[in-house]
């Protein structure tokens, strides 16, 4: 308790605190909601979504992503989800969805306003590989999202999510305007190189509204990355 208070302790105060480095947070531009999903076939599936934390620096993005579990150590049917609850536009106006009187922020699901138009980029993890990708992937993309590394395209970007499944992990970055393919283009080809996934391995960005009428498995992609038809077009 007593290094908590020290954690407020003003620099002109004679209260002993941690050294003052420790006392140093780097704001990130937006505040972000850590979620968490155990399904449970007798509750409703809102109701076994659970919020875990929000963070808003550097600082507590790390403290909170070592505290909690690991992706590959959820138990299946497990997922992760990391959404935009809010935009500091004193950082900057033009990367922010919504304003800072809008604490509600983005619900991880298909339904709410910032995703009922979007879609998402699908990385499908190798089960051969699960040990060595499904962490990294997840990690990585955190750190893409949170560190605003897709520049001028923060503001499409709604969330990240990780499904653990016996059947096989997926690892999804939201987007919130499917229409825009320019935009979620390049949004992919970011997320390709973050993760350095190779080409063998194409991604594919699918609308959320194609994926909640689907009768099968399988939803046909808006975008693939390679594109398949582009590559053989030029190999003509």
């Amino acid at each position: 308790m007593d290094e908590q208070k020290g954690l407020h302790t003003g620099a002109g105060d004679s209260a002993v605190g941690p050294p003052k480095e420790l006392l140093v947070r780097h704001p990130l531009q937006s505040r972000w909601a850590l979620w968490y999903l155990k399904a449970d076939r007798n509750k409703e599936w809102e109701d076994c979504l659970k919020m875990v934390s929000l963070f808003d620096t550097v600082e507590d993005f790390w403290a909170l992503y070592n505290h909690i579990q690991t992706a590959s150590g959820l138990n299946w049917g497990s997922d992760y989800y990391l959404f935009k609850e809010a935009c500091f536009s004193k950082f900057n106006q033009r990367t922010c969805p919504f304003t800072m009187l809008n604490l509600q922020g983005i619900k991880p699901m298909w339904e709410d306003d910032s995703n009922v138009k979007g879609g998402r980029w699908l990385v499908v993890v190798d089960k051969q590989r699960r040990t060595q990708l499904l962490d990294y992937y997840w990690l990585e993309l955190l750190m893409a999202i949170v560190g605003e590394q897709f520049e001028d395209l923060g503001e499409y970007i709604c969330g990240a999510v990780v499904n653990v499944r016996q059947k096989g992990d997926k690892v999804s970055l939201w987007t919130r305007d499917a229409s825009r393919d320019d935009v979620n283009t390049r949004i992919g080809l970011v997320l390709k190189a973050k993760l350095d996934i190779p080409d063998s391995e194409p991604l594919r960005y699918e609308v959320h509204k194609d994926s909640s009428v689907r009768t099968s498995s399988m939803v046909k992609p808006r975008i693939m990355i390679p594109n398949k038809e582009a590559t053989a077009t030029t190999a003509r």
